[in-house]
């Protein structure tokens, strides 16, 4: 069964919304560029409304590890998604259970790379923007994607259209979707989540 990861919020109601759809992981910005950033204050009062069983990620773009572990706990955090330039060394040293983003260049080896994160949990393979850690909205070829038995998470232009055919084709253990589900940058559309988890049923 393929996994499910919501990104980017910012209101409750688009949380509270998800929860009833039944989205295994809900992901939380903690990058000041990003337009679906949140505070830390803003990302605790989000994290009440998430119940048990339902992963809470904190995403972080080459933040200090003092505010990655300070974050983590006041915000009762589950995971921690590095998506900057972070070093496997780095992440170990931090010691909080992570997945790891791998921003899809054209030259990047995707088996090299996660051979470098021992103690990663599963990888997020992006699509590569210069100058935009995430949330592009672009789709990469997935054909580059590697045969491997670590945890696989796709992200990059998914789409209520194109949910089914991530699966069909990647077969991954998870997808993760943001600006595919919006109606606005941080602004979740209910009906663009509901026919995103429809997809995957079929």
């Amino acid at each position: 069964m393929t996994r499910v990861k919501f990104c980017g919020f910012t209101r409750t109601e688009d949380v509270t919304c998800a929860v009833s759809l039944g989205v295994d992981a809900l992901g939380f910005v903690f990058y000041a560029k990003s337009p679906r950033a949140v505070s830390c204050e803003q990302a605790s009062v989000l994290c009440r409304h998430v119940p048990a069983f339902v992963t809470r990620v904190g995403l972080f773009v080459n933040a200090e590890a003092d505010t990655v572990q300070t974050t983590f706990s006041a915000c009762g955090l589950n995971l921690v998604q590095y998506h900057g330039d972070e070093s496997p060394e780095f992440c170990d040293r931090i010691g909080l259970p992570y997945i790891r983003a791998i921003r899809m260049k054209s030259d990047v080896d995707v088996v090299q790379e996660m051979a470098r994160f021992p103690r990663a949990s599963g990888f997020l393979l992006d699509a590569y923007q210069a100058g935009v850690p995430g949330g592009t909205g672009e789709r990469f070829d997935w054909g580059r994607i590697p045969v491997t038995e670590r945890p696989v998470i796709l992200a990059g232009g998914l789409t209520p259209e194109n949910a089914t055919d991530a699966i069909t084709q990647v077969e991954p253990w998870a997808l993760d979707v943001s600006g595919g589900i919006e109606a606005a940058p941080g602004q979740k559309d209910p009906d663009k989540m509901a026919r995103f988890m429809a997809a995957l049923q079929r």
